[in-house]
C-alpha cells in the first residue's frame, strides 16, 4: 500500500486518522503563514493557498527521499463577517477571538490540496461549516481559556473537547470544524488516486 503522508502538525487532524484506522506518518512543513496572510484577504483562497503550498513542500522533501506517497495537507480559518480569524496568540488574544464568536454565527473554512510525489498534479478543495455559538459570559470563557485546548486552533477553540458545549449548532460537516473534511478527503483519494478508506483492514 502506498505510504500517506499527513502534511500536518495538527492533532486533531492526525486523531481524525487514527480513529478511522488510517495509516500515515506526518511531516511538519515549514513554511511562513504570515506571508500569505498579509497577501491574502479572501479566507477561502487562503486556506487553499496554504493548503497547496504545505503539500508541495511537503512532496519536495518526500522526493529528495525517494518516497513514493500520497500527501495530505491543510488548512483552516475562521471567516467572522468578512474577517479572517486564525490562531490566538496568547490567552488575552484568545479571549477576545471568543468573545466576539459568543452568541454569534461564523463560517469555518478549510482547504485541502491532495498530491503524489510521483504526479505533477495537485487536487485542492474546501468545504464550510457554519457554527453558532451560544452566548457566553466572560466567566465561562476565561474558565474555557484555562483548559488550553485553545491553544494552535483556528478560533481559539476545539469542537472535539470542552467547546462542545458552547455550541448551539452547526450546518456541514463536524470533520470540517475539527480540522479536516474527511468526506472530501474519502471522495477525492475514492476517485482521483483509487485509494478506498473503506478498505483499509
Amino acid at each position: 500500500m502506498k505510504k500517506i503522508i499527513l502534511a500536518s502538525k495538527s492533532f486533531d487532524r492526525r486523531e481524525l486518522f487514527k480513529r478511522l484506522g488510517i495509516p500515515f506518518e506526518t511531516l511538519i512543513t515549514d513554511i511562513d503563514e504570515e506571508k500569505y496572510k498579509l497577501n491574502i484577504t479572501d479566507p477561502l483562497k487562503l486556506v487553499k493557498k496554504l493548503a497547496k503550498t504545505k503539500a508541495l513542500h511537503a512532496k519536495e522533501i518526500q522526493l529528495k527521499k525517494s518516497v513514493d506517497a500520497i500527501i495530505i495537507a491543510a488548512d483552516t480559518t475562521i471567516d467572522f463577517n468578512g474577517e479572517i480569524i486564525g490562531k490566538a496568540n496568547d490567552e488575552n488574544e484568545a479571549f477576545e477571538i471568543l468573545k466576539k464568536l459568543s452568541g454569534k454565527v461564523h463560517n469555518l473554512i478549510t482547504g485541502i490540496a491532495i498530491c503524489q510525489t510521483n504526479d505533477p498534479k495537485v487536487f485542492i478543495d474546501s468545504d464550510i461549516t457554519t457554527v453558532e455559538f451560544l452566548k457566553l459570559s466572560n466567566e465561562e470563557i476565561w474558565r474555557y481559556i484555562k483548559t488550553k485546548e485553545w491553544i494552535g486552533r483556528a478560533g481559539a477553540y476545539s469542537i472535539r473537547d470542552k467547546a462542545s458545549l458552547f455550541i448551539h449548532r452547526i450546518c456541514g460537516s463536524s470533520s470540517n470544524v475539527i480540522g479536516l473534511p474527511m468526506h472530501k478527503l474519502y471522495y477525492i483519494l475514492k476517485n482521483e488516486f483509487g485509494f478506498d478508506l473503506l478498505q483499509i483492514n
